[in-house]
C-alpha cells in the first residue's frame, strides 16, 4: 500500500470533484451536494487508507511523491506526511463530509433586484477547498506550501463573500487581505531561503529536509522567521492579527465557518510547528518570550471579549483565538509534552469547535437570529439539541471526559516546567471559557420562553421555520432565507406580545443527528482514550523538538546558539 500516491490521490478526486461539479448547470443543485458528498467520503476513506499505510514508527516523512516542477528554481511537486499532517489530513477527511451534511438545504440570502443564487457554486468551492487543504499540509517543498498557502484563499473568498451573511462582502474582503498580506511578507522568507540554500549549497532549493540542514546567521534567523511568523500568526490567528476571524466567523455559512476554525486557521500552528521551529532555531528560541506574551494576552484578551458577545457566531469565533493562544504556548514552550498536546489541541479543537458552530447554526435555522437575547427556554422543547450544544460546549471549555481536556493538560503541565509565569496566567482562561460558554447555553436553552419562541395569538409570526425548511437552511448560519432579527440593536421580538403563546420548535431532524454523531462519538472517544492519536504525533512531535535542541526525554531546551539551523533525525 505504500507504493500507492495516496497523497497525490487526496488532493486530485477533490479537484476533479469540484470541477466537475462546477460544470454542472445551476439548476443541478441536488445532484451537485450529491456528488459533493460521494467525493468527500472518498477522500474520508482515502485518509483512512493513507493512515493504515503511514508507519509512525518509520521514517519522518513517509508516503512521499516527488516530480520536478520547475527545475530551474529547484522547485517539485513534494509531498509527504509526518504524524503531525497525517492528523490533519484525518481532521479534513472527518469536517468536510461532515459540513456537506449540515449544509445540505442551505440557500443563500435573497439578492433584491437580481436571480437567486444556485448552491452548485457552493459545493465546486468546498470540494476545491479540500483539495488545496490536503495539499498544504502535505506539502514538503516550501514554494509548494506557500502556493498552497495562498491558493486557499481563492474559495474560502467565493464561499464567506457569495453564500455568507450580510456583511459577507466586508468580511470577505477583510479575510482576503489581511491573509494576503501575510503571505507575501512570507514570499520575501521563502525566496530568502532560496538565497541561502544556494550560497551555501551552490543551487537554490525549496526542499525542506535540505533547508533545515542549513547554517544560517542568527541574525538572518530572525529576519526569515519574522516574514513566516507573521504570515502564521494572521492564520492562526494571534493577538493583534486576529480582527478578521469574528467578522469572517461570524459572516461564513456555517459550513465554511467550520472549515476556516477547524482547518484552515490550523495552517498557522501547523507552520509554527513545520517551518519556525525547524528551520530557525535560535531565531524561535529567542523570540519565544515574544510570541508567548502574544498567545498569553490573545487566551485572555479573547475571552473577555467572548463573554460580552451577543452574537453567538461571533461569540464562537472569539473562543477560537483564545484556544489558539493555548496552542501557541504549548508550542513555545519547548517541551515535546507541551508540543504533543498543541498537536493534539489543533484536532480537538477542530472536532468540539466544529460540533458548537453547526449546533449554533440548527439553533439561527429554528429563530432565524444569531442573537443570544432572542433566545430562551429552548430546551423544554428541543432536548437534543440543548444536549448536543451542551456537550459540544463542555468540550469546547475542555471539561475531563471530552476530548479537549487531554489536549488542554498536556499543553498546561508540558508548560509548565519552562514557562510557569505564562502557563500561570493561562489558566485564568479556563476560568473564563466556563464563563462564556455556559452564559451563552443557559441564555439559550433555559428560562423562561423568550424572543423568537413568542409569538401572537392572533397569528402575527405564528409560523415554525422548521416548517419551511429553516431547519435545514439555517445549518449555513449566515447563507439562509431567513431574515435575521435582534442584528444590530434593539429588536421587536424582546417584547412578549399583549396575548402570547409558546412557538413549537422542531427537535433535531434525522439528517441533523447523522451530522452531529460522528464528532459526539469523536468528543467522547478521543476524551476517554486519546492514546492513539498521541501515538501517531508523538515521533514527529519529538523530531521538531529535536531539530531546536530539545532533549526528546528532557523538557529544556538547549541555550541560544549551541545548535545549527536544522537538526537531524
Amino acid at each position: 500500500m505504500t507504493d500507492v500516491p495516496w497523497l497525490v490521490l487526496m488532493i486530485v478526486v477533490p479537484a476533479v470533484g469540484a470541477a466537475v461539479v462546477a460544470a454542472l448547470p445551476a439548476a443541478r443543485e441536488a445532484l451537485a451536494r450529491q456528488l459533493a458528498l460521494a467525493v468527500s467520503l472518498l477522500v474520508l476513506l482515502l485518509a483512512v487508507l493513507t493512515t493504515v499505510a503511514f508507519d509512525p514508527g518509520g521514517e519522518r516523512f513517509q508516503l512521499t511523491t516527488s516530480v520536478a516542477w520547475i527545475p530551474d528554481f529547484g522547485v517539485d511537486f513534494a509531498l509527504g506526511v509526518d504524524g503531525i499532517a497525517l492528523s490533519m489530513l484525518l481532521l479534513i477527511g472527518v469536517l468536510v463530509p461532515v459540513v456537506v451534511g449540515a449544509s445540505w438545504r442551505d440557500t443563500p440570502l435573497p439578492r433584491p433586484g437580481r436571480p437567486a443564487r444556485s448552491m452548485t457554486a457552493f459545493w465546486a468551492w468546498l470540494l476545491l477547498l479540500e483539495s488545496l487543504m490536503v495539499g498544504v499540509f502535505a506539502a514538503t517543498d516550501v514554494f509548494l506550501f506557500y502556493v498552497f498557502f495562498e491558493a486557499m484563499l481563492v474559495p474560502m473568498y467565493f464561499l464567506i463573500g457569495s453564500f455568507g451573511g450580510e456583511n459577507r462582502q466586508y468580511a470577505a474582503v477583510k479575510f482576503f487581505l489581511y491573509s494576503l498580506l501575510g503571505g507575501l511578507v512570507m514570499l520575501a522568507s521563502v525566496i530568502g531561503l532560496y538565497v541561502v540554500s544556494n550560497s551555501q549549497l551552490g543551487e537554490g532549493t525549496f526542499a525542506f529536509d535540505a533547508l533545515r540542514q542549513l547554517e544560517i546567521d542568527p541574525n538572518v534567523q530572525k529576519l526569515l522567521f519574522a516574514g513566516f511568523f507573521l504570515a502564521f500568526a494572521i492564520k492562526a490567528p494571534l493577538v493583534p492579527f486576529h480582527t478578521w476571524l469574528p467578522d469572517s466567523g461570524a459572516e461564513a455559512p456555517i459550513g465554511g465557518a467550520v472549515l476556516l476554525v477547524g482547518v484552515l486557521d490550523k495552517v498557522g500552528t501547523f507552520g509554527f510547528l513545520r517551518y519556525c521551529l525547524p528551520l530557525f532555531p535560535d531565531a524561535s528560541r529567542d523570540l519565544a518570550p515574544w510570541v508567548l506574551v502574544l498567545a498569553v494576552a490573545g487566551i485572555i484578551y479573547a475571552a473577555l471579549l467572548a463573554v460580552g458577545q451577543s452574537d453567538m457566531k461571533r461569540l464562537v469565533s472569539y473562543t477560537s483565538i483564545a484556544h489558539f493562544g493555548f496552542i501557541a504556548l504549548g508550542i513555545f514552550a519547548f517541551t515535546t509534552e507541551a508540543a504533543t498536546g498543541a498537536v493534539l489541541y489543533m484536532v480537538n479543537h477542530g472536532i468540539a469547535t466544529g460540533l458548537l458552530f453547526i449546533v449554533v447554526g440548527m439553533v439561527i435555522a429554528r429563530g432565524g437570529s444569531r442573537q443570544i437575547r432572542d433566545y430562551g427556554g429552548l430546551a423544554a422543547k428541543a432536548p437534543l439539541l440543548a444536549g448536543v450544544f451542551l456537550l459540544a460546549g463542555l468540550a469546547s471549555l475542555a471539561l475531563p471526559g471530552t476530548n479537549s481536556f487531554v489536549s488542554e493538560f498536556l499543553v498546561l503541565i508540558g508548560a509548565f516546567p519552562t514557562r510557569p509565569v505564562f502557563t500561570i496566567i493561562a489558566t485564568v482562561g479556563i476560568v473564563l471559557a466556563a464563563l462564556y460558554v455556559l452564559l451563552m447555553y443557559q441564555r439559550v436553552m433555559h428560562g423562561p420562553p423568550r424572543g423568537v419562541l413568542l409569538v401572537d395569538e392572533d397569528g402575527a409570526g405564528d409560523h415554525d421555520p422548521a416548517d419551511h425548511g429553516a431547519g435545514d437552511h439555517g445549518a449555513g448560519g449566515g447563507a439562509t432565507a431567513v431574515p435575521e432579527r435582534g442584528a444590530g440593536g434593539a429588536t421587536a421580538v424582546l417584547e412578549a406580545p399583549a396575548r402570547a403563546r409558546v412557538l413549537a420548535v422542531r427537535d433535531l431532524s434525522g439528517r441533523e443527528i447523522a451530522v452531529v454523531t460522528p464528532l459526539v462519538a469523536l468528543i467522547l472517544v478521543l476524551g476517554v482514550y486519546p492514546q492513539p492519536l498521541i501515538d501517531l504525533v508523538s515521533p514527529a512531535v519529538e523530531a521538531t523538538m529535536s531539530d531546536i535542541g530539545v532533549d526528546p526525554g528532557g523538557s529544556t531546551p538547549a541555550a541560544p546558539g549551541s545548535t545549527g539551523t536544522g537538526g537531524t533525525d
